[in-house]
């Protein structure tokens, strides 16, 4: 069963960068924020999130994720 995608609270993501010591590239931030944030784990689910989102679906056209499975192997390989 999947979740309707959800509106992404920038404010809450850029109080959640803040908030890093370490400088990351601002797609893994958001994957990471919206992982922890809206307790989502399911690619699926933050796929159809990122869509539903102008800015996070632009971020997906930079690196060529068209499909859940191409987020999951983003998601997942080592950094």
């Amino acid at each position: 069963m999947y979740r309707e995608p959800i509106e992404i609270d920038y404010e809450e993501f850029k109080e959640y960068k803040a908030t890093l010591d370490i400088k990351k590239d601002n797609f893994r931030m958001l994957l990471d924020f919206i992982r922890l944030y809206y307790s989502m784990s399911n690619v699926f689910d933050i796929y159809n999130t990122l869509l539903n989102d102008e800015l996070a679906k632009m971020m997906l056209d930079k690196r060529d994720i068209d499909e859940p499975m191409k987020l999951e192997k983003y998601l997942y390989r080592p950094m």
